[in-house]
């Protein structure tokens, strides 16, 4: 996995609880679409941001701690080294601030389509390099 670390912090809401009184698992998935979103327009060079678009394919959960009202997440995600075709895997970690150890660990499955046609698309060398550096 790469060095390289992004990270964003979202408050927990009221509308995040779920009838439990922690964080709704839905929510989880949310930090993680949003953080994709924002690690991609950080890195990216406006001539990928044209030319490609991300899609999900598949997403595995592992709850270990719940966040709750008030909470605050710190959300910290990497990708893998390598992508395999047109696939790559990001990790993403979900933390209460302050804890040692994350609430959630997320691993999903990115598929790389061109933004035009929306066909897939192999990961290209350069996107790699703009994200393992």
């Amino acid at each position: 996995m790469s060095a390289g670390t992004f990270t964003l912090r979202f408050p927990v809401a009221a509308a995040d609880i779920d009838e439990l009184g922690h964080v709704n698992n839905i929510v989880y998935l949310r930090y993680a679409q949003e953080i994709a979103i924002a690690h991609w327009r950080s890195r990216a060079t406006p001539e990928m941001l044209a030319n490609y678009v991300w899609v999900v394919l598949r997403h595995e959960a592992d709850y270990r701690a719940a966040l709750t009202l008030g909470d605050e997440a710190e959300v910290r995600t990497r990708v893998d080294d390598a992508a395999r075709g047109h696939a790559w895997v990001r990790y993403v970690d979900i933390y209460k601030v302050g804890a040692e150890r994350p609430a959630v660990q997320i691993k999903s499955n990115w598929c790389l389509l061109d933004a035009n046609t929306r066909r897939i698309k192999r990961v290209p060398p350069e996107i790699i390099q703009q994200f393992t550096d």
